[in-house]
């Protein structure tokens, strides 16, 4: 019930916020649109900061206690290799389809840009580097991880800790284990209470957004959107597929159960604020915990489907614009280039654009040409944030699917 009413909750606050922005928009200068927008971005703020209050302990608690029961019962390595196999093939399949349909549509053709024309980007990539990257995989401290939320620092420390939990004493008998699910439920509880105002935020986040920009940007670069969420829609089928395949008629049930996370996911535009409500939802579907916790934090790393797809459409957009011929050979090239380098996307902020700011003169285009693409890209965020969680959740209940969630021994009382 608390799931059904969030998600409409939430739909109902995206359509309030459309509307009024809308009117706020029309009636309101552009000086004043940008003050009311700013009121409206601190009420979505203040949300975010509530969900990343309980991100980093969430995580670091779910793994560990996740990696520690795997490696007692050896089954680590295996699930690694499934999750890292599904995260490879479906970050493969996201770009494949990014490339089709850039091709088939043609968004960017005859916009004839000159790159003398256009300036630099303004997005920051001097810290997108081999070195930069790994400084962001491994962490100097716990402590520094958890309070910059660095979620891919915390993942790589919980897993040496988690395996280590469980070759020292044995997760089974570790009252650390006890504390840490303690840790677990009680995030949960404080999420529910943050999920009150989550509506709230949602109108004010959309609210925001259209009283900024108005629904005129939508028109204006309707073509592109609407080629990139068709593109969306495919990878979201294929995705089902799979998962329909896997899970049977048990899929429409987990469809239900992310349908709240989902929704959230895209209407803030942060995988962040879907986090504990994924999880939730996955251990209501009944998939092991002990899987859940390993596998879906590092699909919040590594499973970025949406993008992928993203990097791969834009890229071809902007290929398409500046009139760049593009041989067969080159695309797989930005294919195989994207691949490697969009894995940095976790650790660095602004995502998805600075991975492309960075990655573009790998490709040999024009860094300005995300220019193009800035004022619309907080709709296209919407889409590619809400398929990373959707694809993060099918491939967590897939990879959990048939195996048993075996409960360890009683834990010793701590009292």
């Amino acid at each position: 019930m608390k799931n059904r009413y969030l998600a409409r909750a939430i739909v109902i606050a995206i359509i309030l916020g459309v509307l009024v922005g809308a009117v706020l928009h029309a009636q309101l200068d552009t000086d004043t649109a940008k003050t009311i927008a700013a009121y409206f971005s601190m009420v979505t703020d203040v949300f975010l900061r509530l969900i990343k209050m309980v991100i980093a302990p969430l995580v670091l608690a779910t793994l560990i206690s996740g990696v520690a029961s795997m490696a007692d019962s050896g089954s680590i390595g295996r699930v690694g290799l499934k999750a890292m196999t599904w995260f490879l093939i479906a970050s493969v399949v996201s770009l494949l389809i990014g490339l089709t349909l850039a091709n088939l549509f043609q968004p960017g053709a005859g916009l004839n840009l000159s790159v003398a024309a256009n300036g630099n980007s303004g997005l920051n990539t001097a810290s997108f580097n081999l070195s930069g990257f790994l400084s962001h995989v491994f962490p100097r401290s716990i402590v520094e991880a958890m309070g910059n939320n660095e979620v891919l620092q915390i993942v790589v420390f919980s897993l040496f800790f988690g395996a280590a939990l469980a070759l020292v004493k044995g997760s089974a008998r570790s009252p650390i284990l006890h504390v840490l699910e303690e840790l677990t439920q009680v995030m949960f509880r404080i999420t529910e209470y943050v999920m009150v105002i989550a509506p709230l935020a949602v109108f004010a986040a959309i609210a925001a957004t259209i009283s900024l920009y108005g629904l005129g940007m939508v028109v204006s670069f309707g073509k592109l959107i609407a080629q990139f969420y068709l593109g969306l829609a495919v990878l979201w089928l294929v995705i089902s597929g799979v998962g329909y395949l896997a899970l049977g008629a048990r899929f429409k049930q987990l469809l239900q159960l992310l349908r709240s996370p989902v929704l959230l996911a895209f209407s803030t535009a942060s995988s962040e604020a879907a986090y504990p409500k994924t999880i939730a939802a996955l251990d209501s579907f009944g998939s092991p915990k002990r899987i859940n916790s390993f596998v879906l934090p590092l699909g919040y790393s590594f499973n970025l489907d949406g993008s992928m797809m993203y990097q791969a459409f834009i890229v071809m957009f902007i290929a398409q614009a500046y009139g760049i011929e593009m041989s067969f050979g080159h695309q797989v090239m930005i294919l195989l280039t994207l691949l490697v380098i969009s894995k940095g996307t976790a650790g660095v902020a602004r995502g998805s654009l600075v991975v492309l700011a960075a990655g573009l003169p790998m490709v040999g285009l024009p860094e300005a040409g995300l220019l193009l693409i800035l004022a619309v890209d907080p709709i296209l965020d919407m889409g590619r944030t809400a398929t990373n969680v959707f694809g993060c959740g099918v491939a967590t209940a897939v990879i959990g699917h048939g195996a048993t969630d075996e409960q360890p021994a009683p834990l010793p009382s701590l009292a």
